[in-house]
């Protein structure tokens, strides 16, 4: 077994197909595909799934991608000790980010942060799905929320305050108008992100604590699509304020219950346990929590 096996089965789960692997580590494809059999042939294991679709990494193939990502990164980290080139980063970086906040607050920050660093190759998913980080090669997730217990290591970058808020003309074609108290959100559409659909809208006021259901006409995944439902008048929403403020600002929307606040949302760094090492994954991070502090 080589370094170079381990490099390129690496970069063939990153990349997802043989073909694309190829092309970044400028090799043939038959070249890569005759080492991935030979490093198969010499752990006396299947790594990797293939049909004429895609790759899929099998139990085995991911256990060892953790361990061979946790080789390389040594190999990069003496590299870098014995040249002095710390500072210098080098190599790919598969970043997984959500739609709404990756396109209105990362993107300048990404750009700036490889300007900084021109050795780097970012590969960006925006989505606001969980993504397998493993499975799929990501090397850091940046997620906003509630995370789900997993192995995965996460490190807070900051918060956000989400509200209440609803279109004029909705509010004044509600009847009653706006809200007084959360029981009163039960009687109004409310358009739900993703799980409050199960668990309801959490509101506080000092010590006071409220678990309200709400119901609506929509339930999605993205915050700009609920927010301009909201805008044209199809019901209340509970967003954070970067998602609504331009709303807000013109009037398009406007706040209610004012008084009772929804939980903040915690913006996390998630990457895997063999990524801990990484210089790459440290500098990036304390880039974003300065440019988010």
């Amino acid at each position: 077994m080589q370094i170079e096996d381990l490099r390129i089965y690496v970069a063939v789960i990153k990349a997802g197909n043989f073909t694309a692997a190829a092309e970044q580590l400028m090799l043939s494809k038959q070249y890569v595909s005759r080492r991935i059999a030979a490093l198969e042939e010499s752990l006396g294991a299947r790594l990797l799934n293939r049909n004429t679709r895609k790759l899929s990494v099998t139990d085995n193939g991911q256990l060892f991608a953790q361990h061979a990502q946790r080789i390389l990164d040594d190999v990069q980290e003496a590299e870098l000790a014995v040249s002095g080139r710390r500072q210098v980063l080098q190599g790919s970086f598969r970043l997984s980010v959500p739609m709404s906040f990756g396109i209105s607050h990362l993107s300048p920050f990404i750009a700036e942060f490889l300007s900084q660093h021109p050795g780097l190759q970012f590969q960006v998913e925006l989505a606001d799905r969980h993504v397998d980080m493993v499975g799929e090669g990501f090397d850091m997730a940046i997620r906003i929320g509630t995370l789900p217990d997993s192995s995965l290591i996460a490190r807070r970058l900051g918060e956000f305050r989400r509200v209440i808020c609803g279109s004029p003309s909705y509010l004044q074609g509600a009847g009653a108008g706006a809200p007084r108290t959360p029981e009163e959100l039960s009687e109004h559409l409310c358009l739900r992100y993703g799980r409050e659909s199960q668990t309801g809208w959490e509101l506080f006021n000092g010590d006071q604590r409220k678990v309200i259901s709400v119901h609506g006409p929509m339930v999605s995944n993205n915050g700009e699509m609920l927010r301009d439902a909201a805008v044209a008048g199809l019901g209340l929403i509970m967003l954070p304020e970067f998602i609504v403020a331009p709303a807000l600002a013109s009037g398009e929307l406007v706040k209610v219950l004012e008084e009772w606040q929804p939980t903040s949302l915690h913006l996390n760094a998630l990457y895997p346990q063999h990524r801990q090492r990484s210089e790459i994954n440290r500098v990036f991070m304390t880039f974003l929590q300065q440019k988010l502090a």
